[in-house]
């Protein structure tokens, strides 16, 4: 079960903080490095060919062409030598080429037209080791045998080294080309280049009033604008403002969204990072990021460097010697770029986080994080102005109510309520319709807390009235007993993951806190359902896994640290260290209290659920007519709204002792806003939505 945020005249201002971000240029640095490494490979193309001009040809022998060429002159059948000693006179179209260290020539036959067939070999002869009188001998029998020969110019000195320079250009433009392109953001070799981001003003495009449901934080934070805007009125009071602002609230309250608020209000640059972007798998690189975010902030003063998930980044450091040196060495360079600002430099540093108790104390110091801000949860009338934003982008039917829809999504923070505006949307395009209609919203806010609907899943008939009266059970009881939330929904039609029906529950005023008997009823409601199982069929189900698992957590807590235990007294004997933002986020340990102290606090614990059990008996026995007409319609309907579940507790009212469809005295405070709902779950049950307090 699922118990389903101008310049003063004094001192005008100054052209630089006028000044606004520019829209940042996209970088033609990717396709340049192309062209580079493209004409790079052409000139390693053409120096390969020029390099390669003066070694063409196969290497034959000087014997072998020396052997050839008497041959030649004594008029022997050519045809009759060895291609590789093959030598020709012009008559063959035979021309030789004398280099300084090869001869060239090409072997070539002509058939009776004149014409050079296919198969033409090219040969080099090796003559760097003959002597002078030597080649005066060779040029004479050349001549003698008729051929022509020609001499080839002596290479530059400067030939070799130029081709080895370009091959160096070519392998060097290579590397700094893939250097480039591995050293983009998310890579191991962007080393000291910060990843934040620089947002134009029109990137931005938000200000305070598209910020809604947070009146006292954008209060809090108009003061940064104002200083940001006209600095020098606070500065000639010998005022300063302060260098650090911490966001702190639950997940999706608009803490980024409050941030960029402020840059887009005061007009500066907004740098947007997130903690993990510092840590890298280098030591020392974090740090460098820090101080080049930093850097770059200074030099577009007046701006605005907004960290989000501080807690990343800014941990306590350990007391053990082998911490994580990457980590604490970014986090003292954070700590002394934060305490570097001078008092001109008018650079504000604004982080969020949902885990400000994780956050080393040196980060919270004055002169650093000198302030916090509370991004809570809204109230109702919060959350109606967060809707009116929200809503203002979609078409609305004339039957839809905001104030009513604020008042069903009790413990909704701003991501809640722009996904509930969006699922609505989203189902009047399914449903063909021109407008979204109030029918679309219950269907959205059922979504949310409980989940997809689950038409197809098919479940047994003796299945199915276990859950009705499971249900139903959970409905009666919230119904019988006072101080609990109003029912407003029933169903067995599956939704989730897990949930096999449910049982909506809405707070009509915002409430903060608990009393002894609040808490017990709101563990009776859970183990309703089990309790009508137990009566109806005499054995309960595993659907009732979860309702015990939260039925005992609150429990405990009402005796280790509430205090609401007579035999144990008004002790805190809870050793866990609880997120005030997130749920589910601490790990109990009892291991500063003796096994004597454990035992009776399994004992109290058992006591106040044995209590509930009686309680929840006595409602089931004494109303068991109403749970039967409840399940029967149920059955027949899959769906029971609050109307239908009153009109049935007012016909068959047996009880004069119990007051059904009472609710909570405002007056006497309840639980804290959640998303309330009660759903018959598979084994293993849904995860708990509520926040207990």
């Amino acid at each position: 079960m699922s118990d389903a945020p101008s310049p003063t005249p004094e001192e005008p201002e100054s052209p630089k903080s006028n000044k606004s971000p520019k829209k940042p240029r996209k970088t033609e640095s990717g396709g340049n490095s192309i062209w580079l490494l493209f004409i790079a490979i052409v000139l390693f193309v053409v120096a390969t060919q020029y390099s390669g001009m003066s070694d063409n040809g196969e290497m034959m022998p000087y014997s072998n062409f020396v052997r050839g060429l008497e041959i030649t002159l004594a008029g022997a059948d050519l045809t009759e030598l060895p291609a590789d000693v093959s030598i020709r006179n012009k008559r063959n179209t035979f021309n030789v080429q004398i280099g300084s260290s090869y001869l060239y020539f090409q072997d070539q036959k002509q058939d009776s037209s004149g014409r050079s067939p296919e198969g033409t070999k090219s040969y080099r002869v090796s003559i760097d080791t003959l002597s002078e009188p030597g080649r005066e001998d060779l040029e004479k029998k050349m001549r003698q045998a008729e051929i022509e020969y020609g001499f080839s110019p002596p290479p530059s000195p400067w030939r070799e080294p130029f081709i080895l320079f370009l091959m160096l250009l070519v392998f060097l433009g290579i590397f700094f080309f893939m250097l480039r392109r591995m050293g983009g953001a998310g890579s191991a070799m962007s080393f000291g280049r910060s990843r934040g981001k620089l947002y134009a003003q029109d990137d931005i495009g938000i200000t305070f009033k598209d910020v809604a449901g947070n009146d006292e934080a954008v209060e809090e934070i108009c003061e940064f604008v104002d200083f940001l805007k006209s600095p020098g009125k606070y500065q000639a009071l010998g005022g300063r403002i302060p260098h650090g602002v911490l966001l702190v609230g639950p997940p999706g309250t608009g803490k980024t969204l409050l941030a960029k608020a402020v840059a887009g209000e005061a007009g500066v640059p907004f740098f947007g990072l997130s903690g993990s972007d510092f840590v890298e798998m280098f030591v020392g690189v974090g740090a460098a990021r820090v101080r080049d975010m930093f850097a770059q902030a200074r030099q577009r003063s007046p701006s605005i460097i907004f960290i989000d998930e501080l807690d990343a980044l800014g941990k306590v450091r350990g007391n053990s010697p082998g911490g994580h040196d990457e980590r604490e060495q970014t986090l003292n360079a954070l700590l002394v770029e934060m305490d570097g600002f001078s008092s001109d430099e008018n650079v504000i540093v604004m982080a969020a986080t949902n885990r400000p108790e994780t956050l080393d104390p040196a980060l919270m110091r004055p002169g650093r994080f000198d302030r916090q801000v509370l991004v809570d949860r809204p109230d109702v009338k919060g959350r109606e102005a967060i809707l009116k934003v929200h809503a203002g982008k979609v078409k609305l039917a004339d039957d839809v109510n905001l104030t009513t829809i604020a008042k069903h999504c009790p413990g909704f923070v701003g991501a809640d309520l722009a996904n509930l505006v969006n699922e609505a949307a989203l189902l009047a395009v399914r449903n063909n319709k021109t407008r979204v209609t109030m029918a679309e919203f219950d269907e959205g806010i059922e979504r949310v807390v409980a989940g997809l609907e689950k038409q197809t899943r098919i479940i047994q008939e003796d299945e199915k009235l276990r859950v009705a009266y499971h249900e139903c059970g959970h409905a009666l009881v919230a119904s019988s007993l006072p101080n609990t939330d109003p029912v407003h929904k029933i169903s067995i039609i599956p939704r989730g993951l897990g949930a096999l029906g449910y049982m909506l529950q809405h707070s009509e005023v915002e409430r903060y806190l608990n009393t002894e008997s609040e808490l017990k009823h709101r563990i009776c409601v859970l183990l309703g359902g089990t309790i009508s199982e137990e009566i109806v069929f005499s054995e309960f189900s595993t659907g009732a896994s979860n309702d015990l698992q939260r039925a005992t957590d609150i429990a405990r807590r009402m005796v280790t640290d509430y205090g609401m235990s007579p035999k144990l007294g008004r002790v805190h004997y809870s050793e866990t260290q609880r997120s005030p933002f997130l749920n589910n986020s601490a790990t109990a340990s009892d291991t500063a209290h003796s096994e004597d102290t454990i035992r009776e606090i399994d004992l109290e614990v058992r006591r106040i659920i044995d209590e509930c059990l009686v309680m929840v008996r006595d409602i089931v026995n004494d109303r068991r007519e109403v749970l039967e007409h409840l399940t029967k319609d149920l059955m027949e309907s899959e769906v029971m709204n609050s109307e239908q579940l009153q009109a049935i507790l007012v016909q068959y009212k047996t009880s004069p002792k119990i007051s059904p469809g009472t609710h909570a005295n405002p007056a006497s405070g309840a639980t804290p806003p959640a998303k309330d709902a009660e759903s018959e779950e598979e084994d293993g049950g849904e995860e708990d939505q509520a926040a207990e307090g």
